[in-house]
């Protein structure tokens, strides 16, 4: 089984004049909202062998703070410019060629990719995926690969609002 944990960045700041999107920040409440979300996936048991990010600066950020929480070394974030923009079969395919030694991996990314993908993968029903919002899906593959394949299951969805 292979587990992968699908997130959004946290909320991000529009208050920056000049910054492109790219470049976006957290805003005050994301960075009060990642590491206390790391914290709870810490507690849900998450122990992610592998994280990859896109490479906007919002969602590096938040992969930061969920490293730190998951006790993962955010030397090892494995930045990916090709997340930023992709959809959802493109993160299937980076996905697949994941190491089959890691039972568990996290992506951060943005929407509606990663809604669209929660969704793909495990039929994920809620309306929206929130900032800072994580869908943990578990596939019953034996190899990253097979999830191209394979319907996966959502086994939890935490929010920030969830836990205020």
């Amino acid at each position: 089984m292979k587990t992968l944990y699908i997130a959004r960045h946290a909320k991000s700041s529009w208050d920056h004049e000049g910054t492109t999107d790219f470049e976006r920040p957290l805003n005050k409440r994301g960075h009060k909202d990642a590491p206390r979300m790391g914290t709870v996936l810490y507690g849900l048991g998450a122990r992610p062998g592998l994280i990859r990010s896109s490479a906007a600066m919002r969602a590096i950020t938040t992969a930061r703070y969920y490293a730190e929480a998951l006790e993962y070394p955010a030397e090892k974030i494995a930045v990916d410019a090709g997340m930023y923009g992709a959809g959802p079969i493109e993160l299937i395919d980076i996905v697949a060629t994941f190491p089959d030694d890691v039972g568990e991996a996290m992506i951060v990314g943005h929407n509606p990719t990663m809604h669209m993908l929660a969704y793909r993968l495990a039929g994920f029903e809620a309306e929206n995926l929130p900032t800072g919002g994580v869908v943990c899906v578990d596939m019953d593959v034996d190899t990253w690969k097979g999830i191209r394949e394979a319907r996966g299951r959502v086994r939890y969805f935490e929010y920030p609002k969830k836990h205020t």
